[in-house]
């Protein structure tokens, strides 16, 4: 700190009406916990950080619609943190509270009322202050809220502490895991029942999940959003907020998806929920959105705007507008106290308190940029704070899987490799090769054996290991399994329920394979065969173990409906059976799942008559076949071209012979495409194999 901003600070100290600007790389201004908690006696202690607010009110509630049933004024520490503390006879049976602020852009005056002009200099002034008392702000710590902001201000709700029994807490590995990206509301939306659509509809489906051979399920934002309004207009593309990747509170459980709905309830059971899970062995990951908020880029005063807008959010240079490196809204600023504060607090209660165990971090990079307002620079350093401070060790053990979407929407934030240790990456070109190999060309042996090696390129030279590659062919944001091989393109405005929405990207190199739904199988089993034969992490989508279909909609958003959500309830199909086959030959073969990168000894690229492949074999693309041999014990044989190849084994260990696992060619469909665990088919003497085209065979040594 300078000498001048020390000066500052302690005049500030002095005159807590005038807080200081503190700066970005000092220390946290504040002291947790923050929040509303209960005392022992009843009473509950408020605290709520703002370093620029001049004067900051308490508002309690009997109901989150009514009017005020009183308002304290708060006192301000020299950390910048607002308390007010009340005695149990001064609390209704349940607290709803909010808070009104004032600051440098408008001063208070003691002739304000609600709604009045009183003392007010400017909406923002040139440092962004944007306090606004007329406008209730909710605690960005509210552990839960009491509905969606609309037509009154949204109010914190403040909950008992209770002991909530999260089950056992899962250790092994991240190398070990399987992932099921999911939307929590469409896991079950369709299921019987009154809990349809519930975290109490998710944890009824613990026993499907583990038994699919799922090691970890990775929500979609589950975090409090504005979602309440979904669907009220069907054929609109805009308003509506599905996905939920605009948070409005970062500590409470989207009270949507709840069954009890009533204060408390969404919290105890997203825990049972969670319970639920790590009882069949299953972590839970969420998907959070700390690089922007609910309140976008505009004016809107809902929570951290109205607290301290300069303090939570990036400003642009002229300090009255903001910075937009996420394509959607306001950038969350990562390099600022407050908000470095609210993202740390908040990973340890999922973690520590609701029992989450990893976290998927959306434009992830955001939260690096180090250039400021007018251009981004990736700067790893927080990132790194954060794993020391929450990863798992490598090898397992008490900690998160941190995942990062490696990207956003401008030049610079692509960061694939880019993270420290500790961190996972949503590896897109991992996704691109796999999709142009089947669906394009033009894709070298050798660029399909790096990505299958858990692209040592992008991450080896780095320090990091095979685990850091999130190998998946679609997510949520694209194309279905089922649609990346039925569709040439999207189409996004078709009537409800499979849209109408808006955006999408047009390059998702798919491909209908002339609309034979017996060859979109065949290329939908390939290329699940492929990612779960592949070094990394694999994830899956919802209902993709089903074909499930999109209609072609690769961004549907914001639609709500039969659509989007899974419907488990159908009879299963042979790919279903493939599918959990398949992951159970994954979860019972170590060599698929090292926590170390395989080494040129164990791996034996080898081309049709049976060969090693050559660099020149492994740099030509017109060669339809990439075979391999894992540890000796495990063979696959993959003919990307278009006609049948009858390829040579190479010989088995010594006392073994080759068995049949998987053929994912549409002849042995009425069979599934893999027999059972222990029911492997032995070869014989052959030598030879007859490889369809566009599939892939997959043998074991026994």
């Amino acid at each position: 700190m300078t000498r001048a901003a020390l000066v500052m600070w302690l005049v500030a100290c002095a005159h807590p009406s005038a807080p200081p600007d503190p700066a970005p790389d000092g220390p946290a201004p504040f002291i947790p916990p923050l929040g509303a908690r209960y005392d022992a006696d009843g009473g509950v202690t408020f605290r709520v950080a703002s370093t620029r607010a001049t004067r900051i009110e308490l508002w309690l509630f009997d109901d989150p619609h009514g009017d005020a049933r009183s308002h304290v004024v708060m006192t301000r520490d020299a950390d910048g943190v607002w308390q007010a503390q009340l005695a149990a006879s001064e609390l209704p049976a349940i607290v709803y509270y909010a808070f009104r602020v004032w600051g440098p852009n408008w001063p208070y005056d003691p002739a304000w009322t609600p709604g009045s002009d009183a003392g007010r200099i400017a909406d923002v002034d040139s440092a962004g202050n944007r306090m606004n008392p007329n406008k209730l702000v909710f605690d960005p710590y509210a552990r839960e809220l009491s509905h969606d902001p609309g037509a009154d201000a949204a109010k914190g709700i403040v909950l008992h502490d209770e002991a909530l029994e999260l089950g056992p807490r899962p250790l092994r590995a991240f190398a070990d895991d399987a992932i099921y990206e999911v939307h929590l509301r469409g896991l079950t939306e369709r299921d019987a029942g009154p809990c349809a659509g519930t975290y109490a509809g998710a944890a009824a489906r613990a026993g499907y999940l583990a038994d699919l051979g799922i090691t970890a399920v990775e929500l979609m934002p589950v975090q409090e959003t504005s979602n309440d309004r979904n669907d009220s207009d069907p054929n609109s593309t805009s308003g509506d907020n599905y996905w939920g990747y605009s948070t409005l509170a970062y500590f409470a459980p989207d009270r949507r998806y709840a069954c009890d709905g009533s204060p408390g309830g969404p919290t105890r059971e997203f825990a049972a929920m969670v319970r639920a899970l790590h009882e069949r062995g299953l972590k839970v990951y969420i998907d959070v959105v700390y690089n922007h908020t609910a309140e976008g880029g505009g004016g809107g005063l809902q929570s951290l705007r109205g607290l301290d807008n300069a303090g939570y959010y990036q400003l642009d240079r002229a300090g009255t507008g903001f910075t937009n490196n996420n394509g959607v809204g306001a950038d969350l600023a990562a390099d600022k106290p407050l908000a470095r504060g609210l993202i740390r607090d908040s990973l340890h209660y999922w973690r520590d308190t609701l029992g989450v165990d990893g976290f998927r971090f959306d434009l992830a990079p955001v939260l690096g940029n180090s250039c400021g307002p007018g251009c981004f620079e990736f700067d790893p350093a927080f990132h790194a704070e954060l794993a020391d401070e929450f990863a798992r060790p490598r090898l397992g053990g008490d900690g998160a899987d941190l995942i990062a979407e490696p990207w956003s929407v401008v030049p610079g934030s692509y960061q694939v490799g880019g993270f420290p240790a500790g961190w996972a990456e949503w590896n897109d070109r991992f996704r691109d090769t796999i999709r142009k190999d089947q669906n394009i060309g033009g894709i070298t042996p050798g660029a399909l054996a790096e990505r299958i090696l858990g692209s040592s390129g992008i991450y080896r030279g780095a320090g990091r290991f095979p685990a850091a590659s999130i190998n998946y062919i679609v997510s949520h944001d694209g194309f279905t399994l089922a649609d990346l091989y039925a569709c040439n393109g999207p189409n996004n405005k078709q009537p409800w329920p499979y849209g109408p929405s808006d955006g999408g990207d047009a390059n998702n190199n798919s491909w209908d394979h002339n609309g034979d739904p017996v060859q979109q199988r065949q290329a939908a089993r390939t290329g699940l065969a492929l990612l779960l034969l592949s070094e990394g992490v694999p994830m899956l989508v919802g209902g993709d173990e089903r074909l499930r279909s999109q209609h072609c909609n690769n961004n549907p958003f914001n639609v709500d409906s039969v659509g989007t959500w899974l419907d488990l309830g159908a009879p299963e199909t042979a790919f279903t059976t493939f599918a959990r086959r398949m992951l159970q030959f994954r979860g019972a073969h170590p060599a698929l799942r090292r926590a170390d990168w395989v080494e040129p000894s164990q791996v034996s690229w080898r081309d049709a008559a049976g060969n090693v492949a050559s660099a020149a074999y492994l740099d030509d693309a017109s060669k339809p076949v990439l075979a391999w041999q894992l540890e000796s014990a495990l063979y696959v044989a993959y003919n990307r071209g278009t006609q049948n190849v009858r390829v040579t084994l190479p010989g088995a260990p010594a006392g073994t012979a080759w068995h049949r696992v998987a053929d994912t060619a549409s002849w042995m469909e009425p069979q599934a495409n893999i027999v059972a665990p222990g029911a492997e088919e032995r070869l014989g003497d052959q030598s030879r194999y007859d490889v369809g085209p566009r599939s892939l065979v997959l043998l074991v040594a026994r």
